[in-house]
């Protein structure tokens, strides 16, 4: 059943940005932290259910520019640094020692990047659809996921002028930063659909937008422009070079086998780093956290977690 918060906040977390946040489950149990994908996806109220609120303090909050959070879509400051030394002055004003950490997609980039950040912080973690943003993983979300889903890549490569296709993700990312949301607002929409449409096992048949707003669709599609631009703001490799911070916390890693937005060899890769970490593979799923096999999985990995020695 759907957990009702019950407590709610706004963190500011610099002169620009200030953060909503909110808790449900146990306020004595144990703390877990939801962090969004994207960048730039935002909580919603489905993701309280991936845990039990008997046994779990559950936090969930919108990252820069996400969600509830403002100013939205903002790019400015808006790096996995700051997200980084955001979640840790979310801990401290939450009054949470260590908690467990459950991420997917670039919310498992984010993760590790806290994680290995602040290992002394993290009781865990559960990790879903791999993205470790390097300039590889980015190349193929702009170029190869067309050699499996053509008409979305053409859909996307199709909705700008002839003079701007040389370069995708600068024309994308030129247009989402514009100023004019007769601009940046139909950009906004042919990415969404591109992502959305590649991230299940079976193509949607429903052809619209899948966000929920102007203001989601413009935050997801701007942010994540943002940072693929800028490589994530991570050396290339670097999440796997300082795995040996934080390879003696339990880990499980949740992936679709027929994940196209991240594919597979992601998660391999980090489990052949982590061997101490369970690697799940979910034989009928792609991307997207709501697929059948994802969400069961994912439940059964916290379920799991319940019994591990944290921290």
């Amino acid at each position: 059943p759907l957990p009702e918060p019950s407590a709610t906040g706004r963190l500011p977390v610099d002169s620009r940005h200030t953060l909503y946040w909110e808790e449900c489950g146990n306020r004595d149990g144990a703390p877990i932290v939801f962090l969004h994908g994207g960048p730039g996806g935002g909580c919603l109220p489905h993701h309280r259910r991936f845990f039990d609120p008997d046994h779990w303090r559950i936090v969930l909050y919108d990252q820069r520019g996400a969600g509830r959070s403002t100013p939205n879509a903002s790019v400015i400051d808006n790096t996995t640094w700051a997200l980084v030394a955001d979640l840790e002055k979310l801990r401290a004003h939450l009054g949470i020692d260590r908690f467990v950490l459950f991420g997917g997609s670039w919310g498992a980039t984010l993760a590790l990047a806290y994680a290995e950040t602040y290992p002394q912080r993290c009781a865990g973690l559960v990790l879903r659809g791999v993205f470790l943003a390097t300039p590889r993983e980015i190349d193929w979300f702009m170029h190869g996921m067309g050699r499996i889903f053509p008409e979305a890549w053409h859909a996307l490569y199709g909705f700008l002028p002839e003079d701007e296709r040389e370069d995708v993700l600068g024309a994308y990312y030129r247009r989402l930063t514009d100023d004019d949301p007769a601009v940046h607002l139909p950009a906004a929409y042919a990415w969404d659909r591109y992502e959305t449409t590649c991230s299940t096992l079976l193509p949607r048949v429903e052809t619209g937008p899948q966000v929920a707003d102007d203001a989601a669709a413009l935050a997801i599609a701007r942010i994540e422009a943002h940072y693929f631009v800028h490589n994530a703001f991570l050396d290339d490799g670097q999440l796997l070079a300082n795995l040996h911070r934080i390879r003696h916390l339990p880990c499980t890693i949740v992936h679709g086998r027929y994940d196209v937005v991240c594919p597979m060899e992601t998660a391999y890769e980090l489990a052949q780093a982590w061997p101490e970490a369970e690697l799940v593979v979910v034989p009928d799923a792609g991307h997207s956290v709501r697929e059948p096999g994802i969400a069961r999985e994912r439940v059964a990995a916290v379920e799991r977690m319940k019994g591990r020695r944290l921290g």
